[in-house]
């Protein structure tokens, strides 16, 4: 089993991160300043999250099509759900939504964007399945109703998106129940009724035993608990010192970290001309993030005691809304080229341009 972990972490350029683990360790015994602390944690997490991410398809690949997909499925946006639960333990839970934000923007704009860029080097189009990506699109665009009727519901009764009421934690956790459910039922539409549809994304040859699985799979989610611990205890320093608004480190910066390991493995099926699978690992990891971590933590913050809902303000909401628009133009012809990868990745540098103004 060792021999296959030393073999696994010597196997991906991104494991050369990993010595920021023992790092942040000696940093926190050293007890230097917030900022070195946070840069530290957030360059630790990333490659923890693609161990985590490795050990979680390794997992998945033994459990057959269904029960892998579903373990996939739930685990396949760990990190950022980690990250979130400690932010929400803090209290952070406007660090927290612009989190999501930022992770659905991220994965939709700046993963999906640079994916089509990267793989329509050299090549005149590239192709993907419409029917896949129509199934895609519209999860989006539920994921739109689910998080935007909170807030709409929060202007027509109370006039603004500053109240938090018991109502409003009431509709939040109903719409969570409905997208939850609705997620769920995706699984039955991929992996039963239309199974064939994604038959050709489920091939993953294991290179590591279960047992080997099992121990990246834990030690990664502890590593990231702490790591996430420590992220989030500096971010009220840091970003001051940074010059940097809260809203922003938790739409650009969390988001980022979060998501970069699967950031990688988008592009890299995309140069591939795996454009099916880039396409899923780019939009279907947005939609579980609106689908599944958002209402899993509007569920785990009543558990935690700091009660977060699903009204989002109103910069979140028009920032989702134009995006899913974006993308869902792009991606329904079936095919893309480079240019349409240029243009999303404007899109997300405008969004972020315009986050980092704010004055939140």
């Amino acid at each position: 089993m060792w021999a296959e972990i030393r073999k696994y972490l010597f196997s991906r350029y991104l494991n050369v991160l990993l010595v920021f683990v023992p790092g942040l360790l000696v940093l926190e015994y050293l007890h230097v300043g917030a900022v070195w602390l946070f840069v530290a944690s957030a360059l630790a997490i990333v490659p923890l999250a693609g161990v985590l991410g490795d050990a979680t398809e390794e997992a998945a690949a033994r459990m057959g099509p269904a029960a892998g997909g579903l373990l996939s499925g739930t685990l396949g946006n760990a990190t950022e759900l980690i990250i979130a639960l400690m932010a929400i333990r803090a209290g952070e839970i406007d660090v927290v939504k612009a989190s999501i934000t930022g992770s659905i923007l991220g994965n939709l704009l700046l993963v999906f964007g640079l994916s089509v860029l990267v793989g329509g080097m050299g090549r005149v189009k590239q192709t993907f399945e419409r029917t896949h990506a129509g199934v895609n699109t519209a999860m989006l665009m539920l994921a739109v109703v689910g998080l935007v009727m909170p807030a709409v519901f929060d202007l027509v009764v109370y006039g603004s998106l500053e109240r938090d009421t018991p109502l409003i934690q009431n509709l939040s956790l109903a719409t969570s129940g409905v997208l939850m459910a609705t997620y769920l039922a995706s699984f039955l539409f991929s992996f039963r009724t239309h199974k064939h549809l994604f038959e050709s994304e489920a091939e993953h040859l294991t290179t590591m035993s279960p047992r080997t699985a099992l121990v990246l799979l834990i030690g990664a989610t502890l590593l990231i608990a702490w790591c996430s611990e420590v992220l989030v205890a500096q971010i009220g320093e840091a970003t001051k010192a940074l010059g940097m608004t809260k809203f922003f480190v938790g739409v650009i910066v969390v988001a980022v970290v979060g998501n970069a390991a699967e950031h990688s493995a988008a592009v890299v099926a995309a140069r591939k001309n795996k454009m099916d699978l880039s396409l899923t690992i780019a939009v279907g990891s947005s939609v579980q993030i609106a689908l599944l971590v958002a209402p899993l933590l509007v569920f785990a913050s009543h558990a935690l005691g700091h009660p977060m809902s699903l009204v989002f303000n109103g910069f979140e909401i028009v920032s989702v809304i134009l995006s899913v628009l974006v993308v869902s133009l792009v991606a329904m012809d079936g095919e893309t080229n480079w240019f349409e990868g240029v243009q999303l990745l404007a899109v997300y540098l405008i969004l972020a341009i315009a986050f980092f103004f704010v004055p939140m």
